[in-house]
């Protein structure tokens, strides 16, 4: 029994333990004894859970739960802790906002879902779904008739009034209402037209003149229940539904879910396909911060440096549709490897652009960086501790634009990148000019990646086989990669079926508009926009 373990099971001798497959312990409690729990997880010095990854809704058949998935960013531990509700008809279980704000969102996702009352959360209002919905649609007893749920054609109605839930004096909970706007507050709507908030979002703003005293977020406008899809789905249908999530990162994406499949069933991939998965990886992570610039420019007025950024990013969209076929949506890699060997110009075409961006890049920071307005509108701007990004699980460049180490690929390096040299970009006052700096400056080290690999790719095959039909062992999985904006991760539950239990996709963007309010209250109404941009979240992997 590892030390962890002891000190935990001397914490709560009253929960019941197993071990996950990769050797982190996993206890599970219930409700009752969750909050308890919690709170040693957080503040006991030996534990120091001060990240937690995921909150997943589960259906155990008898009972509700929420998984919870927790990671000390100081001693390197991870465990997983599942809490299980004791009512399924009224399902009740602590909260744990107050101790980690990510939980602010993830808990009113997994309420929208599961139906499952998170006691003591100050806002049960349903997420991604219309409050005057029927029923959970992830509970595994859910009618999808039409009829219960039928195409609404008149718009949502707006309310003021957070419901919530609270311990009663007399024992029970009761049911609180809160209001989120004043009647003398004055309100207005940004978004969700795409091109005020980055995708199809809806922000309420309340005002003070033109300062900014309170955002509310509304989700869900795109939500696609790809999570749920993924129950009906093979193994190898799955993936075409993660280019979807964060387009932008559609190669990471992919990677993420086929390498989580892989090391369930302990497949070996051919090296030759892990350089490839790694090369894609990095030219997506270019692509991505080129239209991040672009986008960013943009927002603040600079239409020039807006095509700068397009025209450079248009010429690796080429070099993927040689190979892959396609421009955005990317179906190259596969279970087992990628769906074909590269082009025969890849090499040589990518070879060319990586000697030809260095030469334009210093144009982009004489043209923007450098500007003086320019930085007066993004330094000192939507500041963002460390503490708070660990807090609210704000990973990738927006994280490590507050000092937070958070790079995957060398925290826990995966496929070849423990065989490349490259630096962990890291800014530290967390301003909006620190995020934009942390990006442009990893498209270097992104350059120097790929110029790493193309001078040792292996040669060999690019895929393995596998069955047709695939059928992961019983248990739980996970798998995460460092994508454009951040910690992309899968997790399954198997039942040893060819279909999956439960899926789901850590999305990087949810813990992003997470935190928008924290950083917009008390600045100008102008500066939400610089904000939003400089988070660079991309709504259909929040909404999914």
């Amino acid at each position: 029994m590892s030390k962890l373990q002891e000190k935990l099971q001397g914490l709560c001798p009253y929960a019941i333990f197993d071990t996950e497959k990769n050797n982190s312990p996993a206890l599970t409690v219930k409700a009752a004894n969750l909050k308890e729990l919690a709170f040693h997880l957080k503040n006991d010095s030996d534990l120091s859970f001060d990240y937690l990854r995921d909150i997943i809704g589960m259906d155990y058949g008898e009972q509700l739960g929420v998984l919870y998935r927790f990671y000390s960013t100081t001693n390197k531990q991870e465990i997983t802790l599942i809490a299980l509700a004791e009512d399924r008809q009224n399902p009740e279980i602590p909260t744990v906002s107050d101790l980690w704000h990510c939980a602010i969102l993830n808990e009113r996702e997994v309420f929208d879902f599961f139906g499952i009352h998170f006691i003591g959360h100050p806002d049960m209002r349903r997420l991604f779904l219309r409050n005057d919905w029927v029923g959970f649609p992830l509970r595994k007893d859910y009618d999808t008739n039409p009829d219960i749920n039928p195409i609404p054609t008149d718009s949502e109605p707006m309310t003021d009034h957070l419901p919530s839930y609270q311990n009663a004096p007399e024992g029970g909970t009761q049911q609180e209402d809160h209001r989120l706007f004043e009647e003398d507050e004055y309100v207005v709507n940004i978004g969700p037209q795409h091109p005020a908030t980055h995708g199809v979002l809806h922000f309420q703003v309340s005002l003070e003149g033109e300062i900014v005293k309170k955002v509310d977020v509304h989700c869900g406008y795109i939500h696609r229940g790809i999570e749920k899809m993924c129950e009906s789905l093979t193994y190898f249908q799955i993936p075409a539904l993660t280019d979807r999530l964060d387009y932008l990162s559609a190669h990471q994406n992919r990677h993420a879910f086929c390498a989580c499949v892989e090391e369930a069933l302990q497949l070996e991939i051919p090296l030759r396909a892990q350089y490839i998965r790694v090369l894609m990886d990095e030219l997506s992570r270019i692509q991505s911060h080129l239209l991040f610039f672009s986008t960013l420019c943009m927002d603040l007025g600079g239409l020039t440096p807006f095509f700068y950024g397009f025209r450079d990013r248009e010429k690796i969209l080429n070099i993927f549709e040689q190979t892959t076929g396609g421009r955005l949506i990317q179906n190259y890699n596969m279970i087992g490897g990628v769906a074909a060997d590269l082009h025969p110009d890849f090499m040589k075409e990518t070879a060319a652009f990586i000697k030809y961006l260095p030469t334009v890049l210093g144009e982009y920071h004489k043209v923007f960086t450098n500007n003086v307005i320019v930085q007066q509108r993004t330094k000192n701007l939507g500041l963002l501790s460390k503490e708070e990004a660990i807090s609210y699980g704000v990973t990738g460049p927006s994280g490590r634009g507050s000092g937070w180490a958070c790079d995957l690929r060398k925290t826990h390096p995966y496929s070849v990148y423990d065989q490349v040299e490259f630096k962990e970009i890291l800014y530290s006052k967390g301003d909006c000019f620190d995020r934009y700096m942390v990006r442009m400056d990893e498209i270097n080290e992104s350059l120097h990646i790929i110029d790493q690999l193309l001078s040792k790719i292996p040669q060999g095959d690019f895929c393995v086989k596998t069955k047709p039909i695939l059928k992961l062992p019983e248990g739980r999985f996970f798998k995460s990669v460092e994508a454009a904006r951040g910690e992309f991760g899968v997790w399954i539950e198997s039942r040893g079926e060819k279909f999956p239990y439960r899926v789901k996709f850590h999305s990087t963007g949810l813990p992003m508009i997470s935190v928008i309010n924290l950083l917009a209250s008390n600045n100008k109404i102008a500066d939400l926009i610089a904000i939003g941009a400089s988070l660079d979240y991309v709504v259909p992997d929040i909404d999914r």
